[in-house]
């Protein structure tokens, strides 16, 4: 028991002084290099502490190759800027001044649910609040807000359409029904509804929406009498 209880420490001592080496991008903005190292670190850590059968030196070693791959790729990320792309991935632009980029969100492996989740925890709850938005390579999310002009009571958007097919749990929420905004879409001279790759509406009426291939849409709807939220 004595022995574990040693080994850990001694373990511990050498991942502390490892990471402090590492510096503070390790602790607060991992490359996807850097959590692959992070993880092996761990994984090697733990090996030693419990099999006391495996000498020590064969843990210590295994942390400080990884300690010396992860300089080398450091190096690499800060010197070399073509193959900062490779190993770090770059930024992707997910909104711009046209809407959504389709085809950006989906090679990130994202939905429009995962995009307003993203602006929500942002601050920003319409998909018209920003002029641009992006996923850093580390996967944080930053958005540009635009200059509000328009003075009207807050409203949470909610999706209506998503991908061309209706969102029945937020019609029911509020009290609308499908040839409701059927009727909107033949006044915008859309002719297929999957066509629509998303559809919001808040409860002032203001509509933003976006179909496959073109630039997105804001307008206002008058809302039947008694409807808001």
């Amino acid at each position: 028991m004595g022995l574990i209880f040693l080994r850990t420490a001694i373990i511990f001592v050498a991942l502390l002084a490892v990471m402090r080496m590492m510096g503070k991008r390790q602790i607060g903005e991992m490359q996807p290099f850097e959590l692959v190292i992070t993880l092996l670190i761990a994984e090697l850590a733990c090996i030693p502490m419990a099999d006391t059968s495996i000498p020590l030196l064969y843990g210590a070693v295994s942390i400080l190759t990884i300690f010396l791959m992860h300089q080398i790729m450091l190096i690499v990320d800060l010197k070399l800027k073509p193959l900062k792309a490779v190993l770090g991935g770059k930024p992707s632009v997910v909104i711009n001044k046209s809407g959504i980029d389709i085809t950006q969100l989906k090679k990130n492996n994202l939905d429009i649910s995962d995009l307003i989740e993203s602006m929500r925890g942002a601050g920003y709850f319409s998909l018209d609040d920003v002029d641009y938005a992006l996923y850093e390579a580390n996967g944080n999310f930053s958005a540009m807000p635009k200059e509000k002009s328009e003075s009207e009571e807050p409203s949470v958007p909610l999706v209506i359409l998503e991908e061309g097919k209706y969102n029945k749990t937020n019609l029911e929420k509020i009290h609308l029904n499908e040839e409701f905004f059927d009727d909107i879409l033949r006044k915008q001279k859309v002719k297929k509804r999957r066509n629509v790759f998303i559809m919001t509406i808040d409860g002032n009426g203001k509509i933003y929406m976006q179909c496959y291939g073109e630039n997105y849409r804001a307008f206002r709807a008058p809302l039947p009498e008694g409807i808001s939220w």
